[in-house]
């Protein structure tokens, strides 16, 4: 079994290969390389072939979706970029690029659904979300839940280089999340808007998404308090309704200001929470979404995580990431991604 993982972070796109249960070969390609040659991780990847299976870079996420059968449509949803910010967006820039070349590969590749498409999330938490947890985020449940072998509820966390992300599992399956865009604080994103806000700065661009986090607070320790407290706040609640006490946590934050992660956990009760830093696979450096993906790719090819796999119904995933906004205008949105094709 040779398969292959894909995890297109802020920060780098990073891909990892496990070959009969041992890591085999990874990569990090930053955005630079990507940008001046999007087919980049694709050519890496042929010249190590050949692959069961590949997961490749999936964004918000399709429900399981075979490259070579994803319409332009469908690649308009992984990215959510406006029509009208289509060639200019700031913070995904080049990502359509890179996702149309693994598209167009001819290689075993598959693109993942998000969190909000999975039937073990219920309904009545989809409502008016998108961003409940993308393709990656996802992809870090899965080697969390590579550690987390038993049927108790648990929480992962990432804290990324822009977001923070968390998951909520119970019975091995992924039951509710808060995605980057729609939770707490993060390194350099905002989290979720307060409407009022939202409306005052409109029209929002797609690199809005990615500023007003810590890195743009005009006192740095107040920055580094708010994101403190609201992680606190965010997990506490989690916690209340869904009863967890274990927290997986990892992220390339860890690396980058591994102060920051440890000030933000140590404003919870240890007595109450059990936390477990999100392991890796043995040999494996790149990140713990590239190390989920390659998980996941290997459990969809038949092979030792199969049962992982068939916990999280990947394949039963359906819809798409705007089937539940009910504002009067959201289906002049579904409108954009069904008429108008990538550039």
């Amino acid at each position: 079994m040779r398969v292959a993982g894909c995890d297109p972070g802020t920060s780098s796109l990073d891909v990892l290969i496990f070959d009969n249960n041992a890591v085999a070969d990874q990569v990090r390609f930053e955005p630079a390389e990507l940008r001046a040659k999007p087919e980049l991780p694709v050519e890496w990847l042929r010249k190590r072939g050949p692959f069961d299976l590949i997961v490749g870079p999936s964004g918000y996420g399709l429900p399981l979706v075979r490259a070579a059968d994803c319409t332009d449509s469908q690649l308009d949803l992984m990215s959510l970029v406006r029509p009208d910010e289509r060639t200019t967006a700031r913070g995904v820039s080049g990502f359509s690029a890179v996702v149309r070349a693994f598209r167009d590969s001819g290689l075993q590749v598959v693109f993942l659904p998000g969190v909000i498409h999975l039937p073990t999330v219920p309904t009545y938490r989809k409502f008016n979300r998108i961003d409940m947890g993308t393709a990656d985020k996802l992809c870090v449940a899965a080697l969390a839940l590579a550690e987390h072998d038993r049927d108790e509820p648990a929480c992962v966390v990432e804290f990324g280089s822009a977001f923070t992300a968390i998951i909520v599992v119970k019975g091995r399956e992924i039951v509710d999340g808060l995605g980057g865009t729609g939770g707490t604080l993060g390194a350099a994103s905002g989290g979720a808007w307060d409407g009022e806000v939202a409306y005052l700065l409109s029209p929002l661009t797609k690199g809005d998404l990615f500023r007003s986090g810590v890195a743009d607070a005009p006192n740095p320790e107040l920055g580094r308090q708010a994101f403190c407290e609201g992680f606190c706040r965010t997990l506490y609640g989690l916690a209340k309704v869904h009863g967890f006490q274990d927290v997986y946590y990892g992220g390339r934050l860890l690396q980058t200001d591994s102060n920051l992660v440890q000030q933000a956990i140590a404003g919870l009760q240890e007595n109450f929470f059990r936390f477990h830093r999100t392991g890796d696979l043995p040999s494996a450096w790149v990140k713990h979404a590239a190390q989920g993906a390659a998980i996941i790719a290997d459990g969809l090819a038949g092979g030792r995580f199969a049962s992982l796999v068939d916990h999280l119904k990947l394949r039963e995933a359906s819809g798409t990431v705007l089937d539940w906004l009910t504002h009067p205008r959201a289906e002049e949105i579904r409108q954009w991604f069904s008429s108008h094709s990538v550039t």
